[in-house]
């Protein structure tokens, strides 16, 4: 159990410092943000309690906006983001995920699956994020492009991510 801890700690921080350090200062575009931290959340087990999810979405959240000058914008995508992925699993796993230490990743779920699941929780996070980051529907389609031009972006990083660093593991079923 403590070492479970202590590698999802390391994930947690490697993932903000590789966030804040590198891809923060990257001008890919100003319609191309991508937020790979998210996938800290997306990767927690699934059996995960919902007031933890929550708990650690807002933690995440807090850090990122501590570090970008963005007062409470990242807390409340990512808490948005941890209470969608909740209802999310409890819909599209069985209960054998759910009971299990399974975690939402290509490895044990596909590729197929884990593309559908972080696109959509990803895109919820970033719609937020960046409507509320505007403060109003005034830019709505420029907004509406930077949405999805930034979810792509971060899913293909986090794919790429997942194919690059876990193992293979058996899938059940």
């Amino acid at each position: 159990m403590v070492i479970n801890i202590l590698t999802y700690l390391f994930k947690f921080i490697g993932l903000l410092l590789l966030q804040l350090l590198v891809i923060n200062n990257i001008g890919l575009s100003s319609y191309i943000n991508p937020y790979i931290y998210v996938a800290f959340i997306l990767l927690l087990p699934i059996n995960t309690k919902p007031w933890h999810v929550v708990i650690i979405s807002f933690l995440t959240g807090a850090v990122i906006d501590a570090f970008s000058s963005t007062p409470g914008l990242h807390i409340a995508a990512c808490n948005f983001m941890g209470f969608i992925r909740i209802h999310y699993l409890r819909v599209t796993t069985t209960k054998e995920d759910r009971e299990g230490t399974h975690i939402p990743s290509i490895s044990q779920k596909g590729v197929v699956w884990f593309s559908v699941y972080a696109f959509v929780l990803i895109f919820i996070h970033h719609i937020l994020l960046f409507f509320l980051e505007i403060y109003g529907f005034q830019e709505f389609f420029a907004t509406l492009s930077r949405v999805f031009l930034s979810t792509f972006v971060t899913l293909l990083i986090i794919i790429v991510g997942q194919l690059l660093f876990f193992k293979a593991e058996k899938r059940n079923g």
